[in-house]
């Protein structure tokens, strides 16, 4: 499409009454990002120049939600059909594009390869590109009624004839469409329906009418699904993760159980990673080539390098950075902490705001004490050190390079390179003095037991 400008007219104005819910619908998460974002990134990879956003309750949270892009926002202040949603976003359709895609702002399947293919369509004579798709049951759905290579009308299911009803392609709603026509097109259609609503599918007539070519680009039916219940939602969700698993796993990535693995929209995995059963990903997850990743272990915002092992069990927070070959162990949590080349970090342990130098070892039950109350304070822990168990390193504190830390210490001064600091309390002995507790608490149970 080099040399073509290109507008997407994203409609993400729907009440989305049968979410049940306060957040607009195009809002809910697919993967961790919003329907819109995904549709948005979708668009961006298509090599669309700008978005016009038709927005209507939550506008602004909308607009929010995809600032990282270039957005044209427009209300649409009534609920008149798609026709009318798309005429919103006149004043920016007005500046001028070689392609304009009319996308759906719930479809967060709508893959790249699909708008490019109707951005293809128009680039090579086409007038108007419908997407549609083939459906086992075609109930409901608009039929794409086709002559030749040319798609004449869009007939809605309900005034379909029996015949037309045999149709199984069908409307898939996103259409890309000449910038230089549009205008004059969307302003034609009309109202005359029993909803009184102006309806973009209507463009397709009115088109032919001129002696438009309109194409049909058909796309799996996937692609086109949206949600309009929590329980879409869940279909989308799964149908996502399947997709996106399958597209790891044939880059080279094992997962031992597929289906238990849930990624976010932006996890990044290499190629001889593995993923025991599961595993769950939040956003901003980055893991190395041949890294470990062990069964029930919850990554976030955490880069993992090239063969480290995390879990099983294990939690990495924002901010966990893992250098090659580190280990993070069972029921262990890392949070806003680099962790060095080959520092392990085995069993039972909190790590939050901390740098722990190459090949350092903290033993179980290890935590670093880095909030008081107001602030985060840092722990720095050098290469080659060993805290023993049950160790707390009260921040901010600073442990040297090679030193030895005492089980059972609480740390609250620096230690100096290669020096043994010990932080706990002189063990005594009271000879007899358990007899004493035991007869004790056996004379406070008989007294209990007789006042009953």
């Amino acid at each position: 499409m080099s040399g073509r400008s290109c507008l997407a007219v994203v409609l993400a104005a729907g009440e989305g009454t049968r979410m049940r819910s306060d957040l607009p619908k195009v809002l809910h998460e697919v993967a961790g990002l919003p329907m819109v974002g995904h549709v948005a990134e979708a668009a961006r990879q298509a090599g669309v120049d700008r978005l016009a956003v038709v927005v209507g309750r939550g506008a602004e949270a909308v607009s929010a939600a995809l600032s990282t892009h270039d957005v044209a926002t427009h209300l649409q202040t009534e609920r008149l059909g798609t026709g009318h949603a798309v005429l919103a976003a006149r004043d920016t359709i007005a500046l001028g594009f070689d392609d304009v895609l009319v996308l759906f702002g719930d479809t967060p399947l709508l893959s790249t390869e699909t708008i490019e293919r109707a951005r293809s369509a128009l680039a090579s004579g086409a007038d108007i590109a419908v997407v549609g798709f083939h459906a086992a049951d075609p109930t409901g759905y608009g039929r794409l009624i086709v002559e030749g290579e040319t798609v004449s009308a869009i007939r809605e299911h309900k005034d379909a004839s029996p015949e037309e009803r045999k149709i199984t392609l069908c409307n898939g709603g996103v259409m890309a469409i000449s910038g230089h026509r549009i205008l004059g097109w969307l302003d034609r259609i009309g109202n005359d329906n029993a909803k009184r609503e102006y309806y973009l599918t209507d463009i397709v007539a009115i088109a032919v009418a001129d002696g438009a070519r309109v194409n049909v680009v058909e796309a799996p039916a996937e692609d086109l699904m949206g949600a309009n219940t929590r329980v879409e939602l869940a279909e989308l969700e799964a149908a996502w993760q399947r997709r996106r698993r399958r597209e790891l796993m044939l880059s080279g990535v094992t997962m031992q159980a597929p289906e238990t693995v849930f990624l976010a929209y932006d996890t990044a995995i290499e190629p001889d990673a593995f993923l025991e059963p599961n595993v769950v990903f939040g956003p901003g997850v980055t893991i190395g080539a041949g890294s470990v990743i062990r069964a029930f272990s919850h990554l976030e915002g955490a880069t993992v390098a090239a063969d480290c092992e995390i879990g099983p069990f294990a939690r990495l927070r924002p901010g966990a950075d893992l250098s090659e070959k580190a280990k993070v162990g069972n029921f262990c949590e890392v949070k806003k902490a680099k962790v060095g080349k080959g520092a392990k970090i085995n069993h039972l342990t909190y790590i939050g705001d901390a740098e722990i130098g190459a090949k350092s070892n903290i033993g179980a039950g290890t935590i670093t004490c880095n909030y008081d109350g107001i602030n985060k304070h840092l722990t720095s822990i050098g290469a080659g050190v060993f805290v023993g168990s049950n160790t707390s390193l009260v921040a901010p504190v600073a442990i040297g390079d090679g030193a030895y830390i005492a089980s059972g210490s609480v740390i609250t001064e620096n230690v100096s390179a290669d020096a043994l600091a010990l932080g706990r309390a002189r063990q005594t002995e009271k000879p007899g003095r358990a007899a004493d507790i035991r007869a004790r608490n056996e004379a406070v149970k008989a007294g209990r037991s007789a006042g009953k």
